[in-house]
């Protein structure tokens, strides 16, 4: 057995904790450095999570024992970090979005498999035994042939409690982007490739005032829609409704697939586990089916991506995966802007689930 991949996280913000948490924990992972445009922070991280090296984005990029660079930038930063990382020969992992716009995420892609090198992309939460559970038992026929999709994901807003909320109210964040991710993937592992939408987008308030940290009581601009409803078509035929709001007093988070036998109540993409509930046809309750725990959490997707390496198979959120819910993203901003549908020309295969006796902390490479 050889020794575990070598990884180096890019981006010491608020998002890295959790990373870090499990990437040092996994047998088949080792955290080898850590980098950010303030090489302090990045300090801070090493220190915190035992790390030896620690410095600016150069420090990681040049480390010869990390294989993986897992990108935590913004989202503004996403496609020029995987671009630095692929040129300096080391596979890329990218919190989500993949990139901006589809021209950078398609030219990722290309400049990855020129260099024979993986890019991979969050959400992994669809990797999560949650999720993993509810779309087996959707396969197994538990609710009949699949027919339709609702999700809902409604909060008044991330800045009463984020302490530099205002690129989660730019272009590539607001709820579309920074949340919807989690939902269009968890539908696309269900019901596949998006092949249309149609969407309508508002904003509650054109400014917004930051409710904690050093910054509370700093306003910043609004820039994109802050509430967005979209219908999508699937390539199957089937269809889905969502709806992404930061303007909603009454936060809620509901993934529902609908089939021909049952209802299926999904737990939140948003996170790892949780509970799975059947409204049968004819039914007058809803019964669970499973109460699941999680293993791991963010970070699996690195560490698929990781014994995929060494096993020579493909791993599962790729980031052909993530640039289609990128392409479905852009397609429904667009439809906010035309007020028509709009065509998503992409197209991914839905990802293998998960082995039933996965194991996230066994020692595999």
């Amino acid at each position: 057995m050889g020794s575990p991949i070598g990884i180096g996280v890019i981006g010491a913000g608020t998002i890295s904790d959790t990373y870090l948490e499990n990437l040092t924990k996994f047998a088949d992972t080792e955290v080898l450095a850590i980098g950010d445009i303030v090489p302090e922070a990045a300090q801070g991280k090493a220190d915190e999570y035992s790390v030896s090296t620690a410095g600016d984005v150069g420090t990681v990029l040049d480390e010869p024992g990390v294989e993986i660079v897992v990108n935590l930038t913004i989202p503004a930063a996403h496609a020029e970090v995987a671009s630095q990382a692929i040129a300096a020969g080391k596979h890329v992992w990218n919190e989500k979005p993949l990139a901006l716009d589809r021209f950078s995420g398609e030219w990722l892609l290309n400049e990855a498999e020129a260099a024979g090198l993986l890019v991979g992309c969050a959400p992994d939460t669809f990797l999560g035994v949650g999720l993993q559970t509810a779309c087996r038992l959707i396969e197994e026929g538990m609710i009949g042939t699949p027919l339709t999709g609702l999700a809902l994901l409604q909060l008044p807003g991330p800045e009463s409690w984020h302490p530099n909320p205002a690129f989660l109210y730019a272009a590539g964040a607001g709820p579309l982007f920074d949340l919807g991710p989690y939902y269009l993937t968890a539908l696309v592992q269900v019901f596949g490739s998006v092949s249309s939408v149609a969407a309508l987008g508002s904003k509650a308030r054109e400014r917004r005032v930051i409710g904690s940290g050093p910054k509370a009581g700093e306003e910043f601009d609004v820039t994109v829609p802050s509430h967005v409803s979209a219908l999508a078509q699937f390539e199957s035929g089937q269809s889905a409704q969502a709806i992404f709001s930061f303007d909603s007093a009454l936060p809620r988070t509901l993934l529902e697939v609908n089939g021909t036998e049952a209802t299926m109540l999904f737990p939140d993409p948003n996170y790892f586990d949780g509970e799975i509930a059947v409204r049968r046809r004819g039914g007058e309750e809803w019964e669970t089916v499973a109460k699941t725990t999680a293993q791991s959490f963010r970070g699996t997707g690195v560490l698929d991506m990781a014994r995929a390496l060494r096993d020579g198979r493909p791993h599962r959120a790729q980031g052909l995966l993530a640039y289609h819910v990128l392409d479905t993203m852009i397609a429904v901003a667009e439809s906010v802007e035309s007020r028509a549908f709009v065509e998503v020309a992409s197209s991914v295969d839905k990802p293998a689930l998960l082995p039933d006796d996965w194991d996230p902390m066994k020692r595999t490479v």
